[in-house]
């Protein structure tokens, strides 16, 4: 192993033989005022900056730059689990955040410590103070949750996982890995289910991410591999059976004025318009008709409809409900993959049809036109599933097996 790389390896390691909490000593002002002051608006931004940078980084997660930086953080994890791990984060925590000291801040600090997203101190106290607030707002980032410098559930959760759990996940995503990343094309998208994120890749490099909202757990994103090949601005959404199904009977049921309020017809076989009080919402009948939703604020595909050949029938698409992009878990589609800052991403995909860039396609947003563009240049899409990965900062990130297909143990997925 070269110096360099034993160097990366040390925070981890070395956070394993960690200081105990001291006995009391006499403190000085500053240390009280310390431990009671709350952070400034401008503190708190630099906090949350400082761990967003930590994480950010150009390789793509598909990469052989990310299946080396996997390999250096198994490297690191092995023997700090061997040697037991890191130890559990009371529930006591709950809530702390800074200026509010209470039981559990010596064992949040340990932990802190032990993952190396807090520099190593001489002495653990219980003051939930700037140094712990800027390791948690990392720890944050790194988990894919809202970085606020506070203990809520998810944090709380994310920190209790086990190390040899954590390890366990970078050994399976190693593998899934390198097993994509020699069979890429140039220019491709990347949906990431597990941290509800998208990466637009160009030339071996991020051009830009994008947060996403994937499937619930029982309505999964589908695994595959297709092209990006047409875009319909400001789109009808034709309701799939499932969705009536399981969906619009119920919410017909429980408002009969449902449709009406959301702009869905019903169509027959011949396309003529039927009444909602033409079907009998009691029964399944519904699933033998068509439901259409007009063009408008109030579509479920927003102003825009990404399509990619697949047998599944899921897209890429709008939402007029961009409230969820900043949720911690984004797992509320019915399989469909729902893009925040949409008109970046529909502009790079019509990069080489001419006249077409964010603001253009801002422009037919406005407008309401209904439009459908043949992509000139179809990009690769991989929807995949990577719930660990690691940046050449050594910096290690992780979300939660919301499938469970790392208890399941899957390496390859059918596409």
């Amino acid at each position: 192993m070269k110096r360099r790389d034993f160097l990366r390896l040390l925070p981890l390691g070395a956070a394993a033989k960690l200081p105990m909490m001291q006995p009391a000593r006499a403190q000085s002002l500053w240390d009280m005022m310390n431990q009671t002051r709350t952070l400034t608006d401008a503190e708190r931004e630099a906090n949350s900056a400082a761990a967003i940078q930590a994480i950010d980084t150009v390789e793509p997660i598909l990469s052989y730059d990310t299946a080396n930086n996997l390999q250096m953080a198994i490297a690191q994890y092995e023997p700090f689990v061997a040697r037991g791990g890191w130890e559990q984060v009371p529930q006591e925590t709950y809530g702390v955040t800074m200026g509010v000291n209470r039981d559990g801040v010596v064992q949040l600090k340990r932990r802190l410590l032990a993952s190396a997203d807090m520099p190593m101190v001489d002495r653990v106290d219980d003051a939930m103070d700037a140094p712990t607030d800027a390791a948690l707002r990392r720890f944050q980032a790194r988990h894919g949750l809202q970085v606020s410098g506070q203990v809520d559930e998810a944090t709380w959760y994310a920190l209790n996982v086990p190390a040899e759990t954590r390890l366990h996940q970078l050994r399976l995503n190693l593998l899934r890995v390198q097993n994509m990343a020699s069979a890429l094309a140039d220019r491709y998208v990347v949906v990431n289910i597990p941290a509800a994120f998208i990466e637009v890749v160009e030339g071996g490099m991020v051009q830009r991410r994008h947060t996403a909202v994937v499937g619930r757990i029982d309505r999964q994103t589908p695994i595959l591999k297709s092209r990006i090949h047409q875009i319909n601005f400001n789109p009808y959404w034709n309701v799939p059976v499932s969705i009536i199904r399981r969906d619009l009977i119920k919410y017909m049921n429980e408002n009969p004025n449902y449709l009406t309020e959301q702009k869905i017809r019903i169509l027959d076989g011949n396309g003529q318009e039927l009444q909602p009080s033409q079907i009998n919402w009691q029964t399944e009948e519904a699933v033998n008709y068509r439901f259409r939703q007009d063009p408008g604020p109030q579509n479920s595909m927003g102003n825009v409809k990404i399509n990619f050949h697949n047998p599944h029938a899921v897209y890429l698409h709008d939402t007029p409900t961009k409230g969820l992009f900043g949720e911690n878990a984004r797992f509320y589609s019915s399989g469909c993959v729902r893009v925040d800052q949409v008109q970046d991403f529909v502009g790079w995909v019509l990069r080489d049809n001419g006249d077409w860039g964010p603001g253009e396609v801002a422009n037919v947003f406005a407008t309401g036109e209904r439009k459908d563009v043949e992509v000139t240049n179809p990009p690769e899409i991989h929807t995949t599933y990577i719930s660990a990965w690691a940046n050449r900062n050594g910096v290690v990130s992780f979300r939660d097996d919301v499938y469970e297909f790392d208890m399941a143990g899957k390496v390859t997925f059918e596409a």
